[in-house]
């Protein structure tokens, strides 16, 4: 069975994974596949690098896209320009997602199938949402709609990366065995 790979000790990565090991964070999100993890020669392989350092600066555009949305919110309120709830809601949960898509690609780099498989559907599944909501008329400002139409295509893009070929060979579905579907560890990648 392969292992993740772990951060070098003393560092930030490090601390985080044990906390992560402590609060049993990998069981809880990722279920029965918390423990199937792929290769480390296909996690270290440079088209999967490559991916997931694209991944990052996506995210890292999603964040700026984020704090953009609250600054301009506050902004306009500090003017006098009444900013509806439904903006403050949105800025803070877009900020929120895109930290737990941090947290999920992190994860999936270091070979977890769990966190992949959720960055995968997240990636597929937030765009849908917000353009439904951003569509809903006089919900949100004009400003606010063009925020959510640029978040939505950097999810978009996020999701064609985790679909290309390769990364669809690093991270296989897990086999299931008999009608149980029970996972297994012995078919890794």
């Amino acid at each position: 069975m392969a292992t993740a790979s772990t951060p070098p000790p003393g560092t930030l990565g490090a601390l985080v994974d044990r906390l992560f090991a402590t609060f049993r964070v990998d069981r809880l999100a990722g279920g029965r596949q918390h423990a199937y993890v792929v290769r480390e020669d296909m996690r270290r392989h440079p088209r999967t690098v490559r991916s997931f350092k694209a991944i990052r600066w996506l995210l890292v555009g999603e964040t700026v896209v984020g704090l953009a949305a609250v600054a301009i919110a506050t902004v306009l309120a500090s003017h006098g320009v009444h900013v509806p709830w439904a903006v403050w809601f949105r800025s803070t949960v877009v900020l929120l997602i895109t930290l737990s898509l941090y947290v999920f690609a992190w994860r999936a780099q270091l070979g977890y199938y769990w966190a992949f498989a959720r960055l995968r559907l997240f990636s597929r599944i937030f765009p849908l949402v917000t353009v439904v909501v951003a569509s809903f008329p006089g919900l949100y400002p004009t400003w606010m709609v063009i925020e959510q139409l640029v978040f939505s295509g950097l999810m978009v893009a996020i999701a064609v990366v985790l679909s290309n070929p390769h990364l669809r060979t690093v991270f296989p579905a897990p086999v299931r065995r008999g009608s149980r579907k029970v996972f297994s560890r012995d078919s890794q990648v």
